[in-house]
Protein backbone atom coordinates (compact mmCIF):
# COMPACT_ATOMS: atom_id res chain seq x y z
CA UNK A 1 0.00 0.00 0.00
CA UNK A 2 2.93 2.21 0.91
CA UNK A 3 4.51 1.41 -2.77
CA UNK A 4 1.18 2.29 -4.74
CA UNK A 5 0.68 5.65 -2.27
CA UNK A 6 4.12 6.71 -3.26
CA UNK A 7 3.45 6.09 -6.99
CA UNK A 8 0.44 7.73 -6.59
CA UNK A 9 2.04 11.41 -5.48
CA UNK A 10 4.93 10.76 -8.14
CA UNK A 11 2.39 10.78 -10.71
CA UNK A 12 0.53 13.86 -9.10
CA UNK A 13 3.55 15.36 -8.79
CA UNK A 14 4.13 15.28 -12.51
CA UNK A 15 2.39 18.33 -13.94
CA UNK A 16 5.75 18.95 -16.07
CA UNK A 17 4.83 23.23 -16.15
CA UNK A 18 3.86 23.15 -13.12
CA UNK A 19 5.61 25.52 -10.52
CA UNK A 20 3.53 25.45 -7.32
CA UNK A 21 5.10 24.17 -3.99
CA UNK A 22 1.62 23.04 -2.77
CA UNK A 23 1.77 19.74 -4.69
CA UNK A 24 -1.75 19.25 -4.79
CA UNK A 25 -2.93 22.87 -4.51
CA UNK A 26 -4.25 23.20 -7.82
CA UNK A 27 -5.83 19.68 -8.25
CA UNK A 28 -9.49 19.39 -8.34
CA UNK A 29 -9.90 15.99 -5.92
CA UNK A 30 -13.82 14.46 -5.64
CA UNK A 31 -15.18 10.94 -5.11
CA UNK A 32 -17.29 8.78 -7.19
CA UNK A 33 -18.85 5.99 -4.95
CA UNK A 34 -20.73 4.12 -7.75
CA UNK A 35 -17.12 3.57 -9.64
CA UNK A 36 -16.09 4.25 -13.24
CA UNK A 37 -16.22 1.61 -15.99
CA UNK A 38 -14.82 3.05 -18.84
CA UNK A 39 -13.35 6.31 -19.98
CA UNK A 40 -14.38 5.50 -23.69
CA UNK A 41 -17.39 7.93 -24.83
CA UNK A 42 -19.23 5.33 -26.81
CA UNK A 43 -20.19 3.89 -23.49
CA UNK A 44 -20.64 7.09 -21.85
CA UNK A 45 -24.19 6.39 -20.43
CA UNK A 46 -23.92 6.21 -16.87
CA UNK A 47 -23.37 10.10 -15.17
CA UNK A 48 -19.95 9.55 -13.64
CA UNK A 49 -18.57 8.23 -17.05
CA UNK A 50 -20.25 11.53 -18.15
CA UNK A 51 -18.10 13.41 -16.43
CA UNK A 52 -15.07 12.36 -16.75
CA UNK A 53 -15.36 11.87 -20.14
CA UNK A 54 -16.17 15.35 -20.40
CA UNK A 55 -13.04 16.05 -19.00
CA UNK A 56 -11.20 14.24 -22.14
CA UNK A 57 -13.39 14.42 -25.02
CA UNK A 58 -15.18 17.23 -27.28
CA UNK A 59 -17.78 17.11 -29.91
CA UNK A 60 -18.67 19.40 -32.52
CA UNK A 61 -21.17 21.31 -30.11
CA UNK A 62 -22.02 21.34 -26.40
CA UNK A 63 -24.46 22.78 -24.23
CA UNK A 64 -24.41 25.96 -22.45
CA UNK A 65 -25.40 26.40 -19.04
CA UNK A 66 -28.60 27.69 -20.03
CA UNK A 67 -28.86 24.76 -22.62
CA UNK A 68 -28.49 26.03 -24.90
CA UNK A 69 -26.37 24.36 -28.48
CA UNK A 70 -23.12 26.82 -28.90
CA UNK A 71 -19.99 25.90 -30.97
CA UNK A 72 -17.56 23.60 -29.63
CA UNK A 73 -14.85 21.79 -32.31
CA UNK A 74 -17.39 23.14 -35.09
CA UNK A 75 -17.34 26.76 -35.00
CA UNK A 76 -20.74 26.85 -37.37
CA UNK A 77 -22.96 25.35 -38.77
CA UNK A 78 -26.07 24.83 -41.37
CA UNK A 79 -29.24 23.28 -41.36
CA UNK A 80 -30.92 23.00 -44.74
CA UNK A 81 -34.17 24.31 -45.68
CA UNK A 82 -36.09 20.55 -45.20
CA UNK A 83 -34.07 19.99 -42.26
CA UNK A 84 -32.49 16.72 -43.70
CA UNK A 85 -28.97 18.03 -43.86
CA UNK A 86 -26.53 19.27 -41.42
CA UNK A 87 -23.29 21.07 -42.30
CA UNK A 88 -20.46 21.60 -39.76
CA UNK A 89 -17.46 23.67 -40.14
CA UNK A 90 -14.65 22.87 -37.91
CA UNK A 91 -11.88 24.51 -36.13
CA UNK A 92 -8.08 23.59 -37.39
CA UNK A 93 -6.48 24.40 -34.14
CA UNK A 94 -7.82 21.26 -32.75
CA UNK A 95 -5.15 18.85 -31.25
CA UNK A 96 -6.11 15.41 -29.87
CA UNK A 97 -3.75 14.60 -27.25
CA UNK A 98 -0.53 13.48 -27.38
CA UNK A 99 0.14 9.80 -27.84
CA UNK A 100 2.98 7.68 -29.76
CA UNK A 101 0.32 6.58 -32.35
CA UNK A 102 0.25 9.55 -34.16
CA UNK A 103 3.95 9.70 -34.95
CA UNK A 104 7.26 11.35 -34.61
CA UNK A 105 5.01 14.53 -33.82
CA UNK A 106 3.14 12.70 -31.18
CA UNK A 107 -0.28 15.01 -31.68
CA UNK A 108 -2.31 16.03 -35.02
CA UNK A 109 -5.25 17.90 -35.61
CA UNK A 110 -8.68 16.61 -35.87
CA UNK A 111 -10.06 16.29 -39.29
CA UNK A 112 -13.64 16.04 -40.47
CA UNK A 113 -12.59 12.04 -41.29
CA UNK A 114 -12.26 12.11 -37.91
CA UNK A 115 -15.95 12.76 -37.13
CA UNK A 116 -16.68 10.37 -39.72
CA UNK A 117 -15.09 7.44 -38.11
CA UNK A 118 -16.57 8.28 -34.36
CA UNK A 119 -20.03 8.01 -35.75
CA UNK A 120 -19.75 5.63 -37.89
CA UNK A 121 -18.21 3.58 -34.93
CA UNK A 122 -21.75 4.80 -32.55
CA UNK A 123 -23.83 3.18 -34.93
CA UNK A 124 -21.76 -0.38 -35.82
CA UNK A 125 -23.75 -3.24 -34.17
CA UNK A 126 -20.78 -5.23 -33.39
CA UNK A 127 -19.81 -2.14 -31.13
CA UNK A 128 -23.20 -2.03 -29.22
CA UNK A 129 -22.84 1.46 -27.91
CA UNK A 130 -25.48 2.65 -25.94
CA UNK A 131 -25.39 5.75 -27.94
CA UNK A 132 -26.88 4.25 -31.13
CA UNK A 133 -30.18 5.37 -30.59
CA UNK A 134 -29.03 9.10 -31.66
CA UNK A 135 -28.79 8.19 -34.72
CA UNK A 136 -31.98 6.40 -35.58
CA UNK A 137 -32.78 9.26 -37.97
CA UNK A 138 -30.28 8.84 -40.58
CA UNK A 139 -30.71 8.67 -44.32
CA UNK A 140 -28.84 5.35 -44.74
CA UNK A 141 -29.34 4.98 -48.59
CA UNK A 142 -26.18 6.31 -49.12
CA UNK A 143 -23.42 7.15 -46.51
CA UNK A 144 -24.73 9.27 -44.15
CA UNK A 145 -21.78 10.83 -42.78
CA UNK A 146 -19.35 12.83 -45.41
CA UNK A 147 -16.45 14.55 -45.04
CA UNK A 148 -15.73 16.80 -48.23
CA UNK A 149 -12.36 18.27 -46.88
CA UNK A 150 -10.49 18.30 -43.63
CA UNK A 151 -13.09 21.26 -42.14
CA UNK A 152 -15.98 19.90 -43.14
CA UNK A 153 -18.25 17.53 -42.11
CA UNK A 154 -21.77 16.62 -43.13
CA UNK A 155 -24.54 14.66 -41.69
CA UNK A 156 -27.94 13.80 -43.77
CA UNK A 157 -31.41 12.49 -41.90
CA UNK A 158 -33.71 10.38 -44.01
CA UNK A 159 -36.66 12.96 -42.03
CA UNK A 160 -36.74 16.28 -39.97
CA UNK A 161 -35.96 15.81 -36.59
CA UNK A 162 -35.89 19.47 -34.62
CA UNK A 163 -34.35 18.01 -31.22
CA UNK A 164 -31.07 16.39 -33.88
CA UNK A 165 -28.87 19.07 -32.73
CA UNK A 166 -29.02 18.82 -28.87
CA UNK A 167 -29.04 15.12 -29.17
CA UNK A 168 -25.00 15.42 -30.50
CA UNK A 169 -23.88 17.75 -27.33
CA UNK A 170 -23.93 13.97 -25.97
CA UNK A 171 -20.82 12.34 -25.15
CA UNK A 172 -21.80 9.56 -27.36
CA UNK A 173 -20.76 11.95 -30.06
CA UNK A 174 -17.28 13.24 -28.75
CA UNK A 175 -14.30 12.86 -31.79
CA UNK A 176 -12.06 10.20 -31.51
CA UNK A 177 -9.06 8.76 -33.21
CA UNK A 178 -9.17 6.32 -35.72
CA UNK A 179 -5.46 4.78 -35.15
CA UNK A 180 -5.45 4.89 -31.24
CA UNK A 181 -8.64 3.10 -31.16
CA UNK A 182 -7.85 0.81 -33.26
CA UNK A 183 -4.80 -0.31 -31.49
CA UNK A 184 -6.28 -0.73 -28.35
CA UNK A 185 -9.47 -2.14 -29.39
CA UNK A 186 -11.67 -2.26 -26.59
CA UNK A 187 -8.86 -1.26 -24.05
CA UNK A 188 -9.53 2.41 -25.51
CA UNK A 189 -11.51 2.36 -22.55
CA UNK A 190 -8.31 2.87 -20.20
CA UNK A 191 -6.10 4.36 -23.04
CA UNK A 192 -8.23 7.59 -23.87
CA UNK A 193 -7.17 9.96 -26.05
CA UNK A 194 -9.45 12.90 -26.80
CA UNK A 195 -9.27 16.64 -27.30
CA UNK A 196 -10.47 17.94 -24.32
CA UNK A 197 -8.43 20.38 -21.38
CA UNK A 198 -7.24 17.38 -19.47
CA UNK A 199 -5.51 14.21 -20.40
CA UNK A 200 -5.57 10.90 -19.17
CA UNK A 201 -2.24 9.89 -16.53
CA UNK A 202 -3.53 6.84 -14.98
CA UNK A 203 -5.94 4.40 -13.86
CA UNK A 204 -5.75 2.60 -10.69
CA UNK A 205 -9.01 0.61 -11.08
CA UNK A 206 -10.96 1.29 -7.73
CA UNK A 207 -8.26 3.25 -6.10
CA UNK A 208 -8.05 6.61 -8.30
CA UNK A 209 -8.08 7.74 -11.36
CA UNK A 210 -6.02 11.20 -12.99
CA UNK A 211 -6.28 13.49 -15.40
CA UNK A 212 -3.49 16.23 -15.95
CA UNK A 213 -3.90 19.42 -17.94
CA UNK A 214 -3.93 19.64 -21.53
CA UNK A 215 -1.05 21.91 -22.43
CA UNK A 216 -2.44 22.31 -25.48
CA UNK A 217 -5.84 22.62 -25.16
CA UNK A 218 -7.53 24.85 -28.30
CA UNK A 219 -10.20 26.95 -26.04
CA UNK A 220 -9.26 30.24 -23.75
CA UNK A 221 -11.77 32.23 -21.44
CA UNK A 222 -13.39 35.49 -22.48
CA UNK A 223 -9.93 37.55 -21.89
CA UNK A 224 -7.88 35.14 -24.04
CA UNK A 225 -6.12 33.14 -20.89
CA UNK A 226 -5.40 30.04 -21.89
CA UNK A 227 -7.17 26.93 -20.72
CA UNK A 228 -7.73 24.99 -18.28
CA UNK A 229 -6.73 26.55 -14.83
CA UNK A 230 -6.14 23.43 -13.09
CA UNK A 231 -2.92 21.47 -13.10
CA UNK A 232 -4.70 17.80 -12.49
CA UNK A 233 -7.95 16.00 -11.46
CA UNK A 234 -7.83 13.17 -8.87
CA UNK A 235 -10.91 10.96 -8.55
CA UNK A 236 -11.05 8.66 -5.78
CA UNK A 237 -13.18 5.56 -5.74
CA UNK A 238 -14.28 5.06 -2.09
CA UNK A 239 -17.30 3.22 -1.64
CA UNK A 240 -18.88 4.80 1.70
CA UNK A 241 -20.56 7.40 1.48
CA UNK A 242 -19.82 8.88 5.05
CA UNK A 243 -16.02 8.15 4.40
CA UNK A 244 -16.97 10.79 1.21
CA UNK A 245 -18.90 13.40 2.95
CA UNK A 246 -16.46 13.71 5.77
CA UNK A 247 -13.55 13.63 3.30
CA UNK A 248 -15.59 17.10 1.94
CA UNK A 249 -15.45 18.89 5.84
CA UNK A 250 -11.87 17.95 5.84
CA UNK A 251 -10.55 19.22 2.89
CA UNK A 252 -10.01 16.04 1.18
CA UNK A 253 -12.59 16.45 -1.66
CA UNK A 254 -13.42 19.33 -3.26
CA UNK A 255 -17.36 18.88 -4.20
CA UNK A 256 -19.97 16.28 -3.88
CA UNK A 257 -22.75 16.36 -5.53
CA UNK A 258 -26.42 16.02 -3.68
CA UNK A 259 -26.45 14.50 -0.18
CA UNK A 260 -27.05 11.17 1.37
CA UNK A 261 -30.16 11.23 3.25
CA UNK A 262 -28.01 9.95 6.40
CA UNK A 263 -26.10 13.32 6.49
CA UNK A 264 -29.11 15.67 5.38
CA UNK A 265 -30.41 16.77 8.82
CA UNK A 266 -25.95 17.64 9.57
CA UNK A 267 -25.66 19.94 7.00
CA UNK A 268 -29.07 21.29 5.95
CA UNK A 269 -31.72 23.23 7.47
CA UNK A 270 -35.65 21.89 7.58
CA UNK A 271 -35.64 24.30 4.10
CA UNK A 272 -32.69 23.01 2.53
CA UNK A 273 -30.33 25.66 3.01
CA UNK A 274 -26.85 25.44 4.18
CA UNK A 275 -26.61 25.20 8.28
CA UNK A 276 -24.16 27.94 10.24
CA UNK A 277 -21.34 25.82 11.38
CA UNK A 278 -20.53 24.99 7.44
CA UNK A 279 -20.99 28.22 5.74
CA UNK A 280 -17.65 29.37 6.42
CA UNK A 281 -16.22 25.96 4.49
CA UNK A 282 -18.59 25.32 1.72
CA UNK A 283 -20.50 26.95 -0.58
CA UNK A 284 -23.75 25.46 -1.70
CA UNK A 285 -25.16 26.03 -5.05
CA UNK A 286 -28.77 24.59 -6.55
CA UNK A 287 -30.02 24.72 -9.49
CA UNK A 288 -33.05 22.92 -11.55
CA UNK A 289 -32.51 19.54 -12.93
CA UNK A 290 -34.20 17.75 -16.05
CA UNK A 291 -35.36 14.98 -13.94
CA UNK A 292 -39.03 14.06 -12.76
CA UNK A 293 -39.79 11.39 -10.26
CA UNK A 294 -43.06 10.00 -10.61
CA UNK A 295 -45.62 7.20 -9.56
CA UNK A 296 -46.65 5.56 -12.70
CA UNK A 297 -49.55 3.34 -13.89
CA UNK A 298 -49.40 0.07 -16.38
CA UNK A 299 -52.45 0.71 -18.06
CA UNK A 300 -52.98 -1.24 -20.40
CA UNK A 301 -56.67 -3.13 -20.79
CA UNK A 302 -55.02 -6.10 -22.45
CA UNK A 303 -53.68 -7.47 -20.11
CA UNK A 304 -54.59 -9.99 -16.92
CA UNK A 305 -52.54 -7.77 -14.84
CA UNK A 306 -55.19 -5.07 -15.28
CA UNK A 307 -58.54 -7.21 -15.96
CA UNK A 308 -60.95 -5.07 -14.00
CA UNK A 309 -58.76 -2.77 -12.16
CA UNK A 310 -60.70 0.39 -11.28
CA UNK A 311 -56.84 2.04 -11.48
CA UNK A 312 -57.40 1.74 -15.37
CA UNK A 313 -60.09 4.67 -14.92
CA UNK A 314 -58.63 8.36 -15.04
CA UNK A 315 -60.69 9.62 -12.47
CA UNK A 316 -59.18 7.23 -9.75
CA UNK A 317 -55.64 7.75 -10.93
CA UNK A 318 -56.71 11.98 -10.71
CA UNK A 319 -58.20 10.94 -7.05
CA UNK A 320 -54.70 9.53 -5.85
CA UNK A 321 -52.57 12.54 -7.30
CA UNK A 322 -55.24 14.50 -5.26
CA UNK A 323 -54.99 12.41 -2.49
CA UNK A 324 -50.75 13.38 -2.10
CA UNK A 325 -49.20 16.16 -0.18
CA UNK A 326 -46.17 16.72 -2.46
CA UNK A 327 -45.25 19.83 -0.88
CA UNK A 328 -45.31 18.20 2.59
CA UNK A 329 -43.24 15.57 1.33
CA UNK A 330 -40.48 17.38 -0.11
CA UNK A 331 -40.13 19.56 2.68
CA UNK A 332 -39.82 16.29 5.61
CA UNK A 333 -38.88 13.88 2.97
CA UNK A 334 -36.24 15.85 1.10
CA UNK A 335 -35.71 18.97 3.54
CA UNK A 336 -36.85 21.14 0.53
CA UNK A 337 -33.78 20.17 -1.95
CA UNK A 338 -36.39 19.29 -4.86
CA UNK A 339 -39.29 20.77 -6.32
CA UNK A 340 -42.89 19.61 -5.62
CA UNK A 341 -44.38 18.82 -9.13
CA UNK A 342 -47.08 21.48 -10.37
CA UNK A 343 -45.87 21.86 -13.89
CA UNK A 344 -47.15 18.93 -14.98
CA UNK A 345 -44.17 16.46 -16.36
CA UNK A 346 -42.02 18.00 -17.82
CA UNK A 347 -39.53 20.12 -15.71
CA UNK A 348 -40.77 24.18 -15.57
CA UNK A 349 -37.02 24.73 -16.53
CA UNK A 350 -37.62 22.21 -19.54
CA UNK A 351 -40.81 23.81 -20.64
CA UNK A 352 -42.68 26.78 -18.63
CA UNK A 353 -46.03 25.88 -19.26
CA UNK A 354 -48.49 28.35 -16.93
CA UNK A 355 -51.73 25.77 -18.12
CA UNK A 356 -50.40 22.39 -17.11
CA UNK A 357 -52.95 20.68 -14.96
CA UNK A 358 -52.23 22.02 -11.80
CA UNK A 359 -54.48 20.25 -9.24
CA UNK A 360 -52.71 20.28 -5.67
CA UNK A 361 -52.98 18.17 -2.10
CA UNK A 362 -56.83 18.47 -2.08
CA UNK A 363 -58.20 15.28 -0.50
CA UNK A 364 -61.88 16.68 0.08
CA UNK A 365 -61.70 16.76 -3.94
CA UNK A 366 -60.25 13.09 -4.44
CA UNK A 367 -63.17 11.91 -1.73
CA UNK A 368 -65.64 13.50 -4.02
CA UNK A 369 -64.07 11.70 -7.06
CA UNK A 370 -64.10 8.82 -5.47
CA UNK A 371 -67.62 8.89 -4.13
CA UNK A 372 -68.58 9.98 -8.18
CA UNK A 373 -66.69 7.04 -9.15
CA UNK A 374 -68.67 4.31 -7.11
CA UNK A 375 -66.13 4.09 -4.20
CA UNK A 376 -67.36 6.15 -1.64
CA UNK A 377 -64.34 6.80 1.03
CA UNK A 378 -62.40 4.37 -0.86
CA UNK A 379 -65.12 1.13 -0.22
CA UNK A 380 -64.85 -1.15 -3.04
CA UNK A 381 -61.10 -0.54 -4.40
CA UNK A 382 -58.42 -3.28 -4.64
CA UNK A 383 -55.16 -2.40 -2.33
CA UNK A 384 -52.97 -0.68 -4.66
CA UNK A 385 -49.72 -2.09 -5.07
CA UNK A 386 -46.82 0.81 -5.53
CA UNK A 387 -43.22 -1.47 -6.35
CA UNK A 388 -40.02 0.68 -5.10
CA UNK A 389 -36.48 0.20 -4.54
CA UNK A 390 -35.12 0.76 -1.51
CA UNK A 391 -33.56 4.09 -1.68
CA UNK A 392 -37.29 5.62 -1.86
CA UNK A 393 -39.60 3.19 0.42
CA UNK A 394 -39.78 6.71 2.60
CA UNK A 395 -41.47 8.11 -0.54
CA UNK A 396 -43.95 5.37 -1.15
CA UNK A 397 -44.54 5.22 2.58
CA UNK A 398 -45.36 8.74 3.01
CA UNK A 399 -48.04 8.27 -0.06
CA UNK A 400 -49.32 5.16 1.57
CA UNK A 401 -50.41 7.19 4.51
CA UNK A 402 -51.62 10.22 2.51
CA UNK A 403 -54.16 7.61 0.27
CA UNK A 404 -55.31 5.75 3.92
CA UNK A 405 -56.27 9.17 4.65
CA UNK A 406 -59.17 8.93 1.79
CA UNK A 407 -59.52 4.84 2.27
CA UNK A 408 -57.22 3.98 -0.70
CA UNK A 409 -55.47 0.81 0.51
CA UNK A 410 -51.46 1.07 -0.51
CA UNK A 411 -49.09 -1.70 -0.28
CA UNK A 412 -45.42 -1.10 -0.97
CA UNK A 413 -43.65 -3.60 -2.61
CA UNK A 414 -40.02 -3.26 -1.89
CA UNK A 415 -37.31 -4.69 -4.86
CA UNK A 416 -34.03 -5.01 -5.76
CA UNK A 417 -33.01 -2.58 -8.30
CA UNK A 418 -31.94 -5.31 -11.29
CA UNK A 419 -35.50 -7.31 -10.27
CA UNK A 420 -37.64 -3.99 -10.32
CA UNK A 421 -36.30 -2.57 -13.71
CA UNK A 422 -36.98 -6.10 -15.37
CA UNK A 423 -40.62 -5.95 -13.78
CA UNK A 424 -41.40 -2.33 -14.73
CA UNK A 425 -40.08 -2.83 -18.48
CA UNK A 426 -42.27 -6.38 -18.73
CA UNK A 427 -45.01 -4.54 -17.78
CA UNK A 428 -45.54 -6.87 -14.58
CA UNK A 429 -45.92 -4.03 -12.28
CA UNK A 430 -49.27 -2.19 -12.16
CA UNK A 431 -47.71 0.82 -10.17
CA UNK A 432 -44.40 1.59 -9.86
CA UNK A 433 -41.97 4.68 -9.11
CA UNK A 434 -39.51 5.91 -11.74
CA UNK A 435 -37.88 8.53 -12.85
CA UNK A 436 -37.05 10.18 -16.03
CA UNK A 437 -33.38 12.32 -16.81
CA UNK A 438 -33.28 13.83 -19.85
CA UNK A 439 -30.65 12.51 -22.20
CA UNK A 440 -30.46 15.76 -23.70
CA UNK A 441 -32.27 19.27 -22.90
CA UNK A 442 -35.39 19.01 -25.15
CA UNK A 443 -39.15 18.95 -24.47
CA UNK A 444 -38.95 15.84 -26.88
CA UNK A 445 -37.09 13.54 -24.81
CA UNK A 446 -40.00 13.53 -22.07
CA UNK A 447 -43.16 13.41 -24.12
CA UNK A 448 -41.38 10.78 -26.44
CA UNK A 449 -41.52 8.53 -23.74
CA UNK A 450 -45.57 8.37 -24.05
CA UNK A 451 -45.62 7.74 -28.01
CA UNK A 452 -47.43 4.23 -28.22
CA UNK A 453 -44.65 3.21 -30.70
CA UNK A 454 -42.32 3.67 -27.65
CA UNK A 455 -43.87 0.47 -25.43
CA UNK A 456 -41.36 -1.32 -23.53
CA UNK A 457 -39.72 -3.35 -23.27
CA UNK A 458 -37.94 -2.16 -26.06
CA UNK A 459 -39.41 1.83 -25.67
CA UNK A 460 -39.70 3.52 -22.26
CA UNK A 461 -43.14 4.06 -22.44
CA UNK A 462 -43.61 1.97 -19.16
CA UNK A 463 -47.35 2.83 -18.67
CA UNK A 464 -48.62 1.87 -22.21
CA UNK A 465 -50.22 5.24 -22.40
CA UNK A 466 -51.37 4.91 -25.75
CA UNK A 467 -53.56 8.43 -27.26
CA UNK A 468 -53.62 8.82 -31.35
CA UNK A 469 -54.24 12.43 -30.91
CA UNK A 470 -51.09 12.50 -28.67
CA UNK A 471 -48.39 10.67 -31.18
CA UNK A 472 -50.38 12.54 -34.16
CA UNK A 473 -49.11 15.57 -32.32
CA UNK A 474 -45.71 13.88 -31.81
CA UNK A 475 -44.95 13.70 -35.77
CA UNK A 476 -45.73 16.91 -36.10
CA UNK A 477 -43.38 18.50 -33.50
CA UNK A 478 -40.18 16.76 -34.32
CA UNK A 479 -41.06 17.70 -37.87
CA UNK A 480 -41.48 21.51 -38.10
CA UNK A 481 -38.93 23.85 -38.60
CA UNK A 482 -41.00 26.60 -36.59
CA UNK A 483 -39.37 27.21 -33.03
CA UNK A 484 -42.71 28.71 -31.25
CA UNK A 485 -45.03 26.17 -33.13
CA UNK A 486 -43.61 23.46 -31.55
CA UNK A 487 -43.55 24.46 -27.91
CA UNK A 488 -47.20 24.58 -28.45
CA UNK A 489 -47.24 21.46 -29.32
CA UNK A 490 -45.38 20.04 -26.76
CA UNK A 491 -47.81 22.12 -24.37
CA UNK A 492 -50.73 20.44 -25.82
CA UNK A 493 -48.59 17.26 -25.21
CA UNK A 494 -47.69 17.82 -21.94
CA UNK A 495 -51.59 19.42 -20.96
CA UNK A 496 -52.75 15.95 -22.44
CA UNK A 497 -50.48 13.35 -20.05
CA UNK A 498 -51.01 15.96 -17.17
CA UNK A 499 -54.96 15.56 -18.16
CA UNK A 500 -54.97 11.72 -18.46
CA UNK A 501 -52.44 11.09 -15.19
CA UNK A 502 -50.56 8.04 -16.61
CA UNK A 503 -48.37 8.76 -14.48
CA UNK A 504 -48.46 11.31 -10.74
CA UNK A 505 -45.61 13.68 -11.42
CA UNK A 506 -44.10 13.91 -7.17
CA UNK A 507 -41.10 16.82 -8.04
CA UNK A 508 -38.95 17.46 -10.23
CA UNK A 509 -35.36 17.37 -9.17
CA UNK A 510 -32.96 19.65 -8.31
CA UNK A 511 -28.99 19.70 -8.82
CA UNK A 512 -27.05 20.42 -5.30
CA UNK A 513 -23.22 21.09 -5.37
CA UNK A 514 -21.41 21.26 -1.97
CA UNK A 515 -18.30 23.13 -3.01
CA UNK A 516 -15.02 23.69 -0.97
CA UNK A 517 -14.44 27.90 -0.14
CA UNK A 518 -11.30 27.14 -2.46
CA UNK A 519 -13.08 26.26 -5.64
CA UNK A 520 -13.89 29.12 -7.67
CA UNK A 521 -15.28 29.56 -11.14
CA UNK A 522 -17.84 26.85 -10.37
CA UNK A 523 -20.49 26.43 -13.35
CA UNK A 524 -23.40 24.03 -12.71
CA UNK A 525 -26.18 23.43 -15.23
CA UNK A 526 -29.43 21.31 -15.20
CA UNK A 527 -28.12 18.55 -17.11
CA UNK A 528 -25.76 18.02 -13.91
CA UNK A 529 -22.36 17.45 -16.52
CA UNK A 530 -19.42 19.01 -14.39
CA UNK A 531 -16.85 20.79 -16.48
CA UNK A 532 -14.15 22.11 -14.91
CA UNK A 533 -11.95 24.10 -17.68
CA UNK A 534 -12.89 27.18 -16.30
CA UNK A 535 -12.33 26.64 -12.72
CA UNK A 536 -9.72 27.56 -10.10
CA UNK A 537 -8.07 26.22 -6.97
CA UNK A 538 -7.80 29.98 -4.49
CA UNK A 539 -4.71 29.61 -1.87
Amino acid sequence: MKIWLFTLSVALLSFGCSTRKDDESNVFRYNESNGITTLDPAFARDLEIMWATNQLFDGLVEMSPSLEVIPSIASRWEVSPDGLTYTFFLRKNVLFHESDLFGPSKNRSVVATDFVYSFNRIIDPTLASPGSWIFSQLDTSSSPFEAPNDSTFIIHLKKPFQPFLGMLTTQYCNVVPKEVVEHYGKDFRSHPIGTGPFQFAFWYENNALVFHKNKSFWQKDETGNALPFLDAIKIDFVKDVSVEFHGLLLDKYDFISGIHPAFKDEILTSNGDLVAAYEDKLQMIKTPFIKTDYIGFYIDEKTPLNADSPFLLQSIRRAVNCAIDKKEMVKYLRNNTVVAAENGFLPPSLLNDDQAQKETYNPALALEILKEAGFPNGKGLPKLVIATTSDYTDLIEFIQHNLSKVGINVEVQVMQGSTFREATAKGQLPAFRKSWLADYPDPENFLSIFTSKNYCPSGPNYTHYNNVQYDQWYEEAIQTNDDSLRIEIYKKMNRQISNDYPVIPLYYDQVTHFISKRVDNWEINPINLIDLKKVKKLN
